[in-house]
């Protein structure tokens, strides 16, 4: 089920943004066939490895020429070959994308990769973290003492393995009408600006700081940010429009202060933010659900992950599943025809090697010599 059910992914083992992708693809009812490593074979299935989920695994040696040709042969029949690895390690293997598209023309090459397939840093190794400093991005996020990691989801997921599953999209509706199969190249670097875009518009028209904690949307604001509560958990207000702001002010107690009712006086912001910490501080974070959960002051409680999966919102969307034991997203986002089901949960090392190597033309005795000389395990 899912309105990519048919379409057939040869995903090479990577961490991080690949395996993001190639899981955003298997919601939505691709079938995934994860070439992983040979030596790999006897671990057994990790279900906590939630980006793994919903994938078949063959397990090759890429350093044996039979292995090469038998992930060759799993290209022949496959719509789209995901990679990760730093640029020009495939062609070396004899994967690359010459090779690849030599045996099926029709082929999207997704290439996942921080720093771009060229470029002075294109060899270089990095994570999410260098990534989104080097476009900007971390430097707007923090407090003012120092920028502070956004986790990992600004380079390795949004701009990384989102923007591949975008680009994959966008190369398979190109694909259906030229028949002709193209590489991509989607780097972190270049993802990570693009999720920058309204941010650089805003500091272009003189309305963006550079200091961080000074401007509309990175906590400088008092109505666009965090507080503490009374029992030391937080709570977001996020209260942009005036209509919206005003009823923060009155649902807070605050509607008749001058200085707040000057909502966009910047040099009164530090002041009116130390208002509103005091007055949050002065209940407890279930007593302002009690009175602003559910209105349109733009509010919401910051949940722990515990919290998030109980909350009654993302209960009645099923936003969170439980597969094996393991608490964990659903797929996303939702279709009113082709709904996708929920991917089963990650499998050991080569569980699928006979089935899948069958299922591309290969004898009995091919996949037995194959094993036998250790292309395949």
């Amino acid at each position: 089920m899912g309105p990519l059910q048919g379409l057939k992914v040869i995903e090479l083992q990577g961490i991080g943004p690949g395996p993001f992708c190639c899981m955003m693809l298997a919601d939505m009812g691709a079938e995934i066939i994860r070439v992983d490593r040979a030596a790999s074979v006897g671990q057994a299935a990790q279900a906590s490895d939630v980006l793994a989920r919903g994938r078949k695994s063959v397990a090759v040696d890429l350093k044996s020429p039979d292995g090469v040709e038998t992930v060759l042969k799993l290209v022949e029949g496959a719509d789209v070959l995901v990679e990760g690895f730093r640029p020009g390690v495939t062609e070396r293997l004899g994967l690359g994308p010459d090779d690849c598209l030599a045996r099926n023309p029709r082929l999207i090459y997704g290439r996942m990769t921080g720093w771009g397939q060229t470029g002075p840093l294109a060899q270089v190794a990095g994570h999410d973290i260098n990534y989104i400093s080097l476009t900007g991005a971390l430097h707007a996020i923090g407090g003012s003492d120092a920028p502070t990691p956004p986790l990992n989801l600004v380079g390795d997921f949004g701009g990384g393995g989102m923007l591949l599953a975008f680009g994959i999209a966008a190369a398979l509706f190109e694909t259906a009408r030229s028949g002709k199969g193209q590489v991509i190249d989607a780097a972190m670097t270049d993802g990570s600006a693009l999720l920058m875009n309204s941010i650089y518009g805003l500091a272009s028209q003189g309305h963006w700081k550079p200091e961080r904690a000074a401007n509309l949307l990175d906590g400088g604001a008092h109505f666009y940010g965090t507080y503490a509560t009374k029992d030391g958990k937080h709570i977001s207000i996020g209260s942009l429009e005036k209509q919206f702001y005003a009823l923060l002010l009155e649902k807070s107690g605050l509607g008749e202060d001058p200085d707040l009712a000057r909502q966009m006086d910047r040099e009164k912001w530090p002041e009116t933010h130390a208002k509103l910490e005091k007055i949050f501080a002065s209940k407890t974070r279930d007593e302002w659900d009690a009175i602003m959960y559910g209105t349109d002051i733009c509010y919401a409680p910051v949940l722990s992950f515990e919290e998030a999966q109980a909350n009654d919102h993302n209960v009645a969307r099923n936003t969170f599943t439980n597969v094996a034991g393991i608490v964990q997203a659903s797929p996303a986002p939702r279709f009113s025809r082709t709904a996708p089901e929920m991917p089963d949960a990650a499998v050991a090392p080569g569980a699928h090697t006979d089935e899948v190597l069958s299922s591309a033309g290969l004898t009995g005795d091919e996949i037995a010599a194959l094993r036998a000389s250790g292309a395949v395990a």
